[in-house]
């Protein structure tokens, strides 16, 4: 494994980050794993030298974070552990979603809770919540550094133009300032190249992108691209621009060098991301174990800049998508 410095934090995490959407309850999602598969995963993470893992209230309506935490028992102090919050969590309480100070303590108490934790390394914001100011969003995430329960505040995915005024609101106010971006970013998906990705690089934002195989679809050829259980019920999935834009034949380009490479796909995919000096730790969410060990050891590969040039010749403008 290797491991990089998160932005500026100085915490050092593991260059793949386990994503732990894909564990917690199939009464949620047709293709998330019950809780025995997803502690097996956990422990074979841990196992291959990850350190890093990044879960959400939201996922199974909390049962991620559980499962999680259950499976972190007695490795708490090696582990750098994130969770988010923005979703509505109860469809009877409005306030269990957005990002007011009354959602974010009682959702930060309650991820807090059922990860068994009395701090979590970095808290995020799941997106931008356009009916609270952002000053007190950032008040209330501040407050909850300051008492011990948080120890790095992050962002996910929103317009560079929001992220600027957030900084900036830290900054006036002196309040603890957004140390990560979580966004969506993948060699089918590159607009967060034009604005986001230089802004975090000249500020020293740690970046952890999601979907960074684009949910399945640089993982297979795109004729496969829904024969998995994910990628016959993933709407979320098809509502995403990627095979506008060259997609098509970048995908074909992911494996054809996979062939050269004698690796697979979704490893040339993970390959190009770790490529970039801005990415800290793509986060990688998977369903089986044979699938995790090979995206560790795509950090084995090392693509030539012809390579990158190659795969990336093909992309055009797509619409921006993943801030909903």
């Amino acid at each position: 494994m290797e491991y990089t410095t998160l932005g500026s934090t100085g915490v050092e995490v593991s260059r793949i980050c386990l994503g732990c959407m894909s564990f917690g309850s199939s009464d949620w999602r047709d293709w998330v794993l019950d809780e025995s598969a997803g502690i097996e995963l956990v422990e074979r993470a841990r196992d291959l030298g990850i350190n890093f893992f990044d879960t959400a209230n939201m996922y199974s309506r909390g049962e991620s974070e559980r499962i999680l935490g259950k499976a972190l028992a007695g490795h708490r102090e090696e582990s750098v552990v994130a969770t988010k919050c923005y979703f509505q969590m109860d469809d009877d309480d409005p306030n269990s979603g957005g990002l007011s100070r009354k959602a974010i303590e009682q959702e930060l108490d309650a991820s807090l809770d059922r990860l068994g934790m009395d701090t979590v390394d970095l808290y995020q914001t799941h997106r931008w919540d356009d009916e609270t100011p952002i000053e007190e969003t950032l008040r209330a995430l501040d407050d909850a550094v300051r008492r011990g329960k948080v120890r790095t505040i992050g962002a996910s995915s929103m317009w560079t133009h929001q992220f600027a005024d957030a900084l900036h609101a830290s900054d006036r106010l002196g309040l603890d300032r957004f140390a990560t971006m979580q966004n969506h970013y993948n060699l089918l998906y590159r607009e967060e190249e034009r604005e986001m990705l230089p802004f975090c690089e000249n500020e020293g934002i740690g970046v952890i992108p999601w979907s960074p195989l684009a949910r399945g679809y640089l993982a297979r050829p795109t004729d496969q691209a829904e024969a998995t259980a994910r990628g016959e019920s993933d709407d979320l999935a098809r509502g995403h621009p990627y095979f506008q834009g060259g997609g098509q034949t970048i995908n074909e380009r992911v494996a054809e060098l996979a062939n050269e490479y004698d690796a697979t796909m979704a490893q040339i995919g993970l390959a190009w991301i770790l490529d970039k000096d801005v990415v800290d730790a793509p986060i990688v969410g998977t369903t089986s174990i044979e699938h995790l060990e090979e995206a560790v050891a795509a950090l084995e590969i090392s693509l030539s800049d012809s390579d990158v040039d190659w795969l990336e010749e093909p992309y055009e403008p797509v619409p921006v998508s993943g801030h909903e």
